[in-house]
Order: structure tokens, then C-alpha cells, then sequence
């Protein structure tokens, strides 16, 4: 009997040890969770009811696509009549806005987040005498709350937003002298502004929308830039999740939930199990197995497969289990900054110990998933006081948006499955194809929409793919186009058929690689360079393409007759590179331009859809012909286009003597992609440029209809070389007056 209650007691000591945490580790633990539906059968009262609320003004909502886009509207304003008059906020994220450097140098736009997150307290969290104590044990383990999130602090920020017209950088600035945080300031000022200036992923996502405090209802919102807008909407709700990804998931959470498992409700403990569950089925679909290391998995069966939704479900068994409810765990439980914040605290690995068997296991594997982490003392929380680098984010935050996504209308996306070879290498990936399901709330709500940019076509995917998806009748739809702001005979648009020897300019792939076409197109920018002045941009269909014929140039020594005249740049395929080459690119064009010699400006050879396609002005001599070699169509081989085609064509209705919708999109993408890039060089009243497009299919009239109109209206048609090269050196001649 003795011994009997020894044994108890020893039981209920390591009970009481097991579930005693370490200092601050209350952070790490899921609250009891609730559902809404219990939330509300217990108080009775909408959870929002009693918080003060600001009344909202009628207001305008202007979107653009880069924060430089944005910026530069906000200067508009400032320099225009009303900018004295109007109260304008600019929103932004956290990595754009924050003023704590120590957050701010976490670099990854999900860690700032997080830890932005984990710094200030939730606007409904439950002050119990517990809570009451956090504060203070986080200011004793060095986790303070941020000093710049003070509540008069960022009201005075408030006010003064909108006393004057600010940008993001003026804002910032404010923020640093006020000590008070520029991102949650000007949201405070959104229910007063007149005008609220935003990135797209701001107002196209409901969440961010939602939680910005962006309330569309009865407002005017104006989508800049609108060009892209459809694939914007598609690339913000598509999401890929990979092997990896999905093992280390897995890993995290199971550690995490076997380490707490006694602290945790029960119901905490279902939802966990049911996400451990879908994660394991995640990587059997793949042909994966969960408890094995990802990156030596090799998979029987190579190669990719699109699946409906429904199919999906069915195929990885998960069909039972309600997506929606666990999405909502997700969102409300905060599961995922839980298991962050643990993998932060105690790396990956847990150590092997009496009471986490199952773990032992997963040693040797963990590690390999995460490299960084070392063998000694993984339990050990990291000191406070020594760098590290920053952890990538939880794997489990990609999980809920692939499961967000899985929550989609059958009809509306698709499910990729690629196999590598390996399980790291493999995917799932969630295809969105139908954008206006995420359109249609922003078109009910507001007041009117106002679709704009400055190469807009052609118009015809808005129509079919948004607006009239979205329930919204061509009656309501009214189309307004104006012309150019220079004048006519500042352009000189030329589609050139043959080049200099009479080779046929026609770069399909069938034939854009023959030796004799890439010897043509060398040849035509000889001439070029010989009656340009300033600088010449020329666009290639890829990169690859781009190498092929470089490569090609130096090695037929047509490369070295291009460089008498014009000094030779590549676009580069590292982003953080683009600033020095376009540095470099104008320096040489103003040295040349002042000094008279044989050189008279650049070369900038780029990519359709690169770096410098888009958002880029070369105006004036730095940009007085743009050369657009060949139709950069889309892979038509890919995936993802070719069900969205099928979708397209099962979807929208066929049109008597047009193509059908899916080759209708392929066209599209092409000369959307090309308007975009010929538009680089105008960008003034008093600019002036030549236009030339190498590829004798820009002559067939649905080409040309595709075309804006302040260049379709100009166009020359140029069966030969000869005539095309006059109407040049007589263009350049009169424009760039006497040398």
C-alpha cells in the first residue's frame, strides 16, 4: 500500500511538472477556443457591439500597383488646386511604414508582421488579473511592448495626416519625430479622409481589407494601373505549397501539440489533430510519406496533374472533414503565430525525454529541414542577447492560405498537383480562374468603380472575365478613352516585314532560333544605331531568347559593330541589380550626348514582362526608339494557361467569327504585354520616339486592332527594310533638329 502511494505521488509530481511553463511561455499556448456561433449563444451580444466606432465619410479609394506608383499621385494632389483642401491618407504595410528598427530589420515581410503582432496586445483580449501580468513579464524577458505604439501618440499622428497631404516617406518621417507608429496612425485617420490611397493587395483581398478597416460600402474606388488587374486578382488568391513546406508543418505542430497536450482544451486538441490529419493526406496525395525526410524522398509516379476541387478532396481523402471550420480555427486561434513563436523559442527539435517518445524519431530528420538548428541544447530558448538570423516564416501560415483556397466553388479554381521526382521538389498549387468571384464584393459595395490606365487593351477581358462575371450589366459599364497627350507626329510607329538581306521577320518558335533570324535582327539595330540618337531599348521575348541571340552576336562579330555607335547594357535578372545598370545606362547617353564623338548613346537589351518593362520611364534620350522583337506569347505549353483556357472557352459564351475565348487570352496576354512595353518611351507632352515592331504578323488587322489608338492610328506598314529605315533617318533627322 505504501509503495502504491509512493508511485502515485511520484505520478502526480511529474504531472504537475509536465504541465508547469517556463517563464513567459503563456504566449505559446492556444486559448480555449470558441466558435462564433458559441460566442454568441453565451453573451448574447455581437462581440463588436460595444466598441466606439467612427462614422466614415464618403470617400475615394485610389489603387495602384507599387508603392512608387502610389507615390507619385500623392505629389499630383499635393501640386494640384485641391491638395490644401483634401484629407488624404496613404496606407501601406508594416515593412513600408514601420519605425521600430529592430522589427524593421527582421527583413522578411511575415516576421515583421508577426513580431509587430506579438508586440502590441489584441484589441479584444480578455483583461483577467493574468493577462493583466503579461505585460510586465514580457518587459522583464526583454520583450517589450513596441515604444511607438501609443494610443495619444498616434492619434496626434492622426490629426496631422490629415491637416496636410503627406506621402508614405513623409509619413514615415513624422512617425520617427512623433514617436508614434505611421502604420497603425493612418489607419486611425481612414473614417475621416476624403481620399485613401492604397496598394491593390490592400483593397483586393477581403481579409486585408477587413482588417485595415477599408469599408468599400457606398464609396468611389479608382484601380490604377488596371492593366494587370486581372492577373493581380488571380495571383493574390492562387497559392503553392511545397513538400517541404508541408513535412516541416507537420513536425512543428505535432512537437507543438505533444508538448502542451495537457494544457490544451479539447477542442484545441481536435482542430490540431484534423490539421496534423489534412497535412499527412497533403503529402500521401503527392505520393509522399509524412514521417520520412522530404528532400530523399523519391517519388514512384513524375510529372503534373490538375484536379477540380472536388476531385482533389476526394482523391486525399479529406472530404469529411469541414474546410470552413478549420480555416476559421486557423484564423481565430492564431494557431500558426503560436507555433512560430515556439519554433523561435526552442528551434525545431524537442529533446527526447520519457514523456514525447513519438519524437525521437523525428531528430535527424528536423534538423535537415531546418539547417540552422544545431544538436546542442535544442530546448534551450535562444539568448536574448545574441544575433541570429531570422527564421523564415511558419510553414503552417502557406497551409491556411491553401486551405482558404480549397474553400473556393468547385467551378471556380483548380488544384495542381506537380510531382518532381523528390517530395522537397513537389507541389500543390491552387489555381484560381475565375478572378471575378473576388471582384464581385468590391462592384456590389461601392458606389462605382473606375477602371483605369494608360495602355489599357485590349478591353475585352474586363468585360468578359470581371465585369460581366460579376453580375454587372453592360448598360452600367461606360468606356471612356481619350488620346495621347503629344502630338500626333511625335511618334513614328513602324512594323517591318523583311530586314536588310529580305529574310521574312517572323519570330515563331519555330524559327526565331535559325541563325540567319537572329544575324537579321543584329543587322536591323546596326542600322538603327546609325540614325538613332540617345538611347535604344530593345525587347526580347525571354531571357533565354535574349542569351541565344547574344551569344549569337559575339560570336558572328555583329556585337562589335553594334558597340561603335552604341554602348551595350543587359537587363539583368537580379532586381537589386536594375538601379546600377539604369545608372549606368543614362550616364553613358548624357556623356555621349555632350561630347562629340563616334559613340552616340546606349543599347539597353531587355525582357517582355522583366524588370524593365513596366514602371520604368525612359524618357527622352533615353529612350528615343524602342524595338520590340517578335510576339512575346505566353507559354502555351503550361499548365495553368491551359486550363484557364478550357475554362474560358467552357465558360464565356463564343462569339460568330472571333477566336474562341481561350486563344482570344493568349493573344491578349501577348499585346498587353506589348503595349506595356512600347509605352516606356513616351512619357511627356514634348517626348518623341520611333516605335518599331520586327515581326510581320503585327500587320494583321486583329493584331493591329489590339494596339492603343494613339499608336494604331500612326502605324506604318513596311513590307521591306529600305523604305522603313528612310521614314527613320528622316524622323530622327527633323525631331533632333541640326547636329
Amino acid at each position: 500500500m505504501e509503495s502504491l502511494l509512493r508511485l502515485s505521488r511520484e505520478m502526480l509530481a511529474a504531472g504537475a511538472e509536465t504541465e508547469q511553463l517556463e517563464s513567459g511561455e503563456e504566449e505559446l499556448v492556444l486559448a480555449e477556443y470558441e466558435s462564433d456561433e458559441e460566442k454568441r449563444a453565451a453573451s448574447g451580444v455581437d462581440e463588436d457591439e460595444d466598441d466606439f466606432e467612427e462614422e466614415h465619410v464618403t470617400k475615394i479609394y485610389y489603387c495602384s500597383r507599387t508603392h512608387s506608383q502610389l507615390a507619385q499621385f500623392v505629389h499630383e494632389v499635393q501640386k494640384s488646386p485641391f491638395g490644401k483642401d483634401t484629407r488624404l491618407v496613404s496606407l501601406g504595410s508594416r515593412q513600408n511604414l514601420c519605425v521600430n528598427e529592430d522589427v524593421k530589420n527582421l527583413g522578411s515581410v511575415q516576421l515583421v508582421n508577426d513580431r509587430c503582432m506579438e508586440m502590441q496586445r489584441s484589441k479584444h483580449e480578455k483583461k483577467s488579473e493574468a493577462e493583466e501580468e503579461k505585460p510586465k513579464r514580457r518587459r522583464q524577458e526583454g520583450q517589450a511592448a513596441c515604444p511607438f505604439y501609443n494610443y495619444e501618440q498616434m492619434q496626434l499622428l492622426r490629426d496631422e495626416v490629415l491637416v496636410e497631404v503627406k506621402d508614405i516617406e513623409q509619413l514615415v518621417a513624422m512617425g520617427k519625430e512623433a514617436r508614434a507608429c505611421p502604420y497603425y496612425g493612418s489607419r486611425f485617420a481612414i473614417p475621416a479622409a476624403q481620399l485613401v490611397v492604397l496598394p491593390y493587395q490592400m483593397l483586393l483581398h477581403a481579409a486585408t481589407r477587413q482588417a485595415a478597416g477599408v469599408r468599400l460600402q457606398g464609396q468611389v474606388v479608382i484601380i490604377d494601373e488596371a492593366h494587370n488587374l486581372i492577373d493581380a486578382i488571380t495571383s493574390i488568391h492562387s497559392t503553392e505549397l511545397s513538400g517541404s513546406q508541408l513535412c516541416q508543418a507537420h513536425s512543428q505542430l505535432l512537437q507543438y501539440m505533444e508538448r502542451y497536450r495537457k494544457r490544451l482544451k479539447a477542442k484545441n486538441l481536435m482542430y490540431i489533430k484534423q490539421i496534423l490529419y489534412l497535412l499527412e493526406k497533403f503529402v500521401a496525395v503527392l505520393g509522399g510519406n509524412i514521417k520520412q525526410n522530404p528532400n530523399t524522398q523519391s517519388l514512384s509516379q513524375t510529372g503534373t496533374e490538375l484536379k477540380t476541387i472536388n476531385d482533389f478532396l476526394f482523391q486525399s481523402q479529406i472530404d469529411n472533414i469541414n474546410l470552413f471550420k478549420v480555416q476559421r480555427y486557423c484564423e481565430k486561434s492564431m494557431v500558426s503565430r503560436k507555433l512560430f513563436g515556439f519554433t523561435e523559442r526552442y528551434g525545431v527539435v524537442l529533446p527526447p525525454s520519457r514523456e514525447h517518445p513519438k519524437l525521437t524519431g523525428f531528430q535527424h530528420f528536423l534538423q535537415s529541414l531546418q539547417p540552422g538548428v544545431t544538436e546542442a541544447a535544442p530546448s534551450a530558448p535562444a539568448d536574448e542577447g545574441e544575433a541570429r538570423a531570422p527564421r523564415p516564416a511558419s510553414p503552417l501560415m502557406h497551409v491556411e492560405g491553401f486551405l482558404a483556397a480549397l474553400t473556393t466553388a468547385n467551378q471556380d479554381g483548380r488544384v495542381i498537383l506537380s510531382r518532381q521526382g523528390s517530395l522537397s521538389q513537389s507541389s500543390l498549387k491552387f489555381l484560381l480562374l475565375n478572378p471575378a468571384v473576388h471582384f464581385t464584393q468590391v462592384v456590389k459595395e461601392c458606389r462605382a468603380v473606375v477602371i483605369a490606365g494608360g495602355t489599357m487593351q485590349p478591353v475585352s477581358d474586363f468585360r468578359e472575365q470581371l465585369l460581366a462575371c460579376a453580375g454587372v450589366g453592360a448598360e452600367r459599364v461606360v468606356e471612356f478613352s481619350c488620346g495621347h497627350v503629344i502630338p500626333p507626329d511625335n511618334i513614328l510607329p513602324l512594323i517591318i516585314c523583311s530586314g536588310p538581306s529580305n529574310q521574312q521577320l517572323e519570330f515563331t518558335y519555330q524559327k526565331r532560333e535559325l541563325p540567319q533570324m537572329m544575324d537579321e535582327t543584329g543587322r536591323i539595330l546596326c542600322n538603327l544605331c546609325n540614325v538613332v540618337p540617345g538611347g535604344v531599348v530593345c525587347f526580347f521575348p525571354s531571357y533565354e531568347y535574349l542569351r541565344q541571340v547574344y551569344a549569337r552576336w559575339e560570336q558572328s562579330g555583329l556585337l562589335v559593330r553594334l558597340a561603335v555607335k552604341k554602348k551595350i547594357f543587359q537587363e539583368p535578372k537580379r532586381a537589386n541589380q536594375v538601379e546600377q545598370v539604369l545608372m549606368e545606362y543614362s550616364k553613358c547617353i548624357k556623356c555621349c550626348g555632350q561630347a562629340a564623338g563616334t559613340m552616340t548613346g546606349a543599347l539597353l537589351l531587355s525582357v517582355v514582362g522583366g524588370k524593365m518593362s513596366e514602371g520604368i520611364n525612359f524618357s527622352d534620350n533615353l529612350g528615343r526608339c524602342v524595338v520590340m522583337v517578335g510576339m512575346p506569347y505566353p507559354n502555351i505549353k503550361s499548365p495553368e494557361l491551359q486550363e484557364k483556357m478550357a475554362y474560358l472557352d467552357q465558360t464565356l459564351p463564343r462569339t460568330p467569327g472571333q477566336a474562341p475565348p481561350g486563344k482570344a487570352l493568349v493573344e491578349n496576354l501577348c499585346m498587353k504585354a506589348v503595349n506595356q512595353s512600347v509605352g516606356r518611351a513616351i512619357r511627356h507632352q514634348k517626348d518623341f520616339a520611333s516605335i518599331v515592331f520586327l515581326d510581320q504578323r503585327y500587320a494583321r488587322p486583329p493584331t493591329l486592332a489590339k494596339l492603343p489608338a494613339w499608336i494604331r492610328d500612326r502605324v506604318e506598314v513596311k513590307a521591306t527594310f529600305g523604305p522603313a529605315f528612310a521614314a527613320l533617318r528622316k524622323f530622327h533627322r527633323e525631331k533632333s533638329g541640326p547636329s
